[in-house]
């Protein structure tokens, strides 16, 4: 399988991927989750057409206005189409829905289909102050998609679906420029067809879209081979409500601060983006993932330290901790039902067949020298295969009265160990004063030169209050990670969930430096008002 054979789908507003395929939890889960306290909540979730909305507030004149830029058959009040745009895709944003809050849904939704509509769309929300939710997959884990709606006449849900074309390709440059509506598995679809891949294949591939990767600053799995997604665009065009900027001349320049660095990760504050032009590379002829195991996180971390400084440098590296490796979500398909022992790793490498040959053979000779046990290519492939549907496995968890959710951060080597004791710590205990046992896994995501980042996963028995129970124990793992030092983010955003933590971490200046660009920009303060840009104090 590669993930261009990943179906495009509409996803169920609360049910992750391919509604035609949804996860079971394995039997070995049972004894996991008794030993953990959960038990099943007395209700299931709400229907799609039992949640209740809001009277729709958009004004006459402004679906008006809107329906005559796109069509009045591309602007919907309709309830299914609200609901679907409600939020993204946190356990608190998925534990809201299912239990039939929907009091962030849009009043409108508004399918775009060029730069030009998107331009007029904006100039007539600023001029008429509703405010613009930019929805490109819908895949934010960090309340990216829940906009303030105090002094605005209304909100819309602004979706970039239509913009979903591949516009060029330059096999000479190996650039390719893509709209912002296509889907991950489109894009690679579309890009295949001329012999190329992107390489950027997050956790969210089945949901995200071209303009979300950029957005977000999103950071693929292969990031160590392909490199993250800010890393990848060498151009982009914005619309924001005064006018278009178009980045991008050449792959470098001098000419003052790089631009485009402003507007990837911006999360639809400071505009929307339409298109990016990015870097592409061949299809790879030949592609082998294998298996380490290591003794202890600390040297499995050496040891990818040890690749990732001084090379060569496999396409995927990452490395669970000792909980994680346990219960094995390196393969979902026996998630929580236990594992080998020690830390596994996992490398993988594509390419010409000569060159996987060659790093292969390099990169295993520096695994060895560091006190890794080759395992094969068997845990290799089956994760390489089955990690898309570890998030799939996030519904029949929660429908069994599990709160499971993931965080993350990134710093540099010599602050990793202190982070992540730091971080687990902070969650157990914030967890443990409210009565609970936490089940907290940890991995190193993607490497560089300097450093790496740390994903954790929790999973507990779901309390009474479980959005405050998990707030709680955010709380204290933002805490920790503050006062180690480390970024509040490596690939998931700031949204409204980082955005005050964020503000402490670039400083008072800096964040007026932000909400300053933003009123250049978006005088009205119509774009996705309260997410990401820190409140001024």
């Amino acid at each position: 399988m590669t993930e261009s054979d990943l179906p495009v789908v509409e996803f169920h507003p609360y049910r992750w991927g391919d509604p035609t395929a949804p996860a079971e939890l394995p039997d070995a889960a049972a004894g996991a989750l008794q030993a953990l306290g959960v038990t099943t909540p007395e209700r299931g979730p709400f229907k799609v057409d039992e949640i209740p909305l809001a009277q729709v507030a958009l004004g006459e004149q402004a679906q008006s206005e809107l329906e005559s830029i796109v069509g009045a058959e591309h602007v919907t009040s309709e309830h299914a189409a609200r609901v679907a745009h409600t939020r993204g895709w946190s356990t608190p944003d998925l534990l809201k829905i299912r239990a039939g809050d929907a009091s962030d849904a849009p009043d409108a939704v508004v399918y775009p289909e060029t730069h030009d509509e998107v331009l007029a769309v904006l100039e007539v929300c600023s001029r008429l102050r509703v405010a613009v939710v930019p929805y490109s997959g819908g895949t934010s884990v960090v309340g990216g998609l829940a906009p303030a709606r105090d002094w605005f006449a209304g909100v819309i849900a602004l979706d970039m679906g239509r913009l979903n074309q591949l516009v060029n390709v330059d096999p000479v440059s190996r650039t390719a420029t893509l709209q912002s509506g296509v889907r991950g598995p489109e894009a690679e679809r579309l890009l295949r067809e001329h012999g190329f891949t992107l390489g950027h294949f997050p956790q969210s591939y089945e949901g995200a879209s071209i303009g979300g990767y950029a957005a977000a600053r999103s950071a693929g799995q292969a990031s160590a081979g392909f490199g993250r997604f800010d890393e990848m665009v060498v151009g982009l065009e914005l619309a924001t409500p005064r006018g278009t900027v178009s980045l991008g001349s050449a792959p470098m320049s001098a000419a003052g601060p790089d631009l485009r660095q402003l507007v990837l990760g911006s999360e639809g504050t400071l505009g929307v983006i339409t298109s990016v032009t990015v870097r592409v590379r061949p299809v790879p002829e030949q592609r082998v993932y294998e298996g380490w195991r290591f003794e202890s996180f600390s040297e499995g971390a050496a040891a990818l330290r040890a690749l990732a400084q001084d090379g060569p440098l496999p396409t995927v590296v990452r490395l669970s901790d000792e909980a994680e490796t346990a219960v094995n979500l390196t393969d979902p398909g026996s998630a929580l039902s236990g594992g080998p022992g020690g830390c596994l790793a996992i490398a993988g490498y594509e390419g010409t067949a000569a060159d996987v040959t060659a790093r292969r053979a390099a990169a295993s000779a520096v695994l060895t020298a560091s006190g890794g046990t080759t395992l094969g290519t068997e845990p290799g492939e089956k994760w390489r295969t089955g990690r898309y549907r570890a998030p799939y496995l996030r519904d029949p968890l929660l429908d069994a009265g599990v709160l499971v959710e993931t965080l993350e951060t990134v710093t540099f080597w010599s602050n990793l160990d202190t982070l992540k004791e730091a971080v687990t710590t902070a969650i157990t205990e914030a967890l443990g004063e409210q009565g609970v046992q936490g089940l907290v896994l940890c991995h190193i995501s993607h490497v560089y030169e300097t450093g790496a980042s740390l994903y954790f996963t929790v999973a507990c028995a779901q309390t009474t209050d479980p959005i405050g129970e998990w707030r709680r124990a955010k709380e204290a793992a933002n805490r920790a990670i503050r006062e180690c030092g480390a970024a509040i983010s490596h690939h998931h955003g700031v949204g409204t969930d980082h955005r005050e933590t964020y503000g402490e971490e670039i400083g008072p200046l800096a964040s007026d430096v932000l909400r300053e660009v933003k009123r250049t920009l978006d005088p009205a303060g119509v774009l996705n008002p309260g997410v990401l840009i820190p409140a001024a104090s």
